[in-house]
């Protein structure tokens, strides 16, 4: 009876140790797509995005096709994907926030010893179905708004910097959502984790635009919220920031930081 008791455990603590990293990731995209707040978060992110680009593209065409406009055409064709990322970065809080929140956590922890790979996978599907999403919803704005563009004479081809944005859109939905990821899971706390998400993203990084000199152009430049959305735009709103691919690539870096940070957190603290 007492070999059959300390044998079972062992087994059982072998299996564990055994998952695979796939096995952790369909675990954590069944929990993803199980919730209802994952699809209606995408459904905002679609009707924000796509909605709003077509409607704006609809009001403003015909401003835009006469010898007046000082607009080119392609700075509203992803208009409504700067109202939708605060979705991304929703999707991606809760997606951390919420385990911590009911205390489910500690199921998933003791069910995958290997706090690393949670994070990781939770990572990974965020930033798959961001990716999906937001490039969707970038390519149903601009066929929906370029529609109107076309009636007035001032239609893009899907190449070039539009074609780069519409992927590029998905890019960033995707870092958002990575992001929010890590600093959900170092904050552990939902309304606390949006709210400094946002306020670093959308509002300070358009505050900093008001200091003066060379370093008020520096933080211009590296704050994620500037550095992020210039991939996800065919013509860039401030002149001030760098190219799409270097801006990205800032952008990215800040998201390998704070996801390190987030993965040292993981493993130390205590469920």
């Amino acid at each position: 009876m007492s070999t059959a008791t300390v044998a079972a455990p062992a087994a059982e603590d072998q299996a564990v140790h055994r998952q695979g990293f796939t096995d952790v990731v369909r675990a954590e995209w069944i929990k993803l797509r199980s919730v209802r707040s994952t699809w209606w978060t995408v459904a905002s992110l679609v009707v924000l995005g796509a909605g709003l680009t077509i409607a704006m593209c609809w009001g403003n065409a015909d401003w835009l096709a006469g010898a007046d406009a000082d607009e080119a055409p392609g700075a509203f064709i992803t208009w409504g994907m700067m109202i939708a990322q605060i979705t991304a970065v929703v999707l991606g809080v809760l997606v951390v926030t919420s385990e911590y929140g009911t205390g489910m956590i500690r199921a998933t922890f003791a069910a995958v010893p290997r706090r690393g790979y949670v994070l990781a996978a939770k990572s990974l599907v965020v930033a798959c179905l961001l990716f999906v999403a937001g490039t969707v919803t970038a390519l149903i704005g601009y066929f929906g708004g370029n529609y109107f563009f076309e009636r007035e004479g001032i239609g893009m081809a899907l190449e070039g910097d539009v074609l780069r944005a519409m992927y590029g859109s998905g890019l960033y939905m995707a870092g958002l959502g990575l992001l929010s990821v890590a600093v959900g899971t170092l904050l552990r706390h939902t309304a606390a984790a949006i709210t400094i998400t946002i306020a670093v993203c959308f509002v300070v990084s358009n505050m900093v635009a008001l200091v003066p000199g060379d370093l008020g152009l520096f933080l211009e430049r590296v704050m994620p919220g500037n550095a992020g959305t210039v991939i996800a735009t065919p013509v860039t709103f401030n002149p001030n920031l760098l190219e799409a691919w270097p801006s990205f690539a800032i952008f990215a870096a800040e998201i390998t930081v704070l996801m390190t940070a987030a993965a040292i957190a993981v493993r130390r603290r205590d469920a």
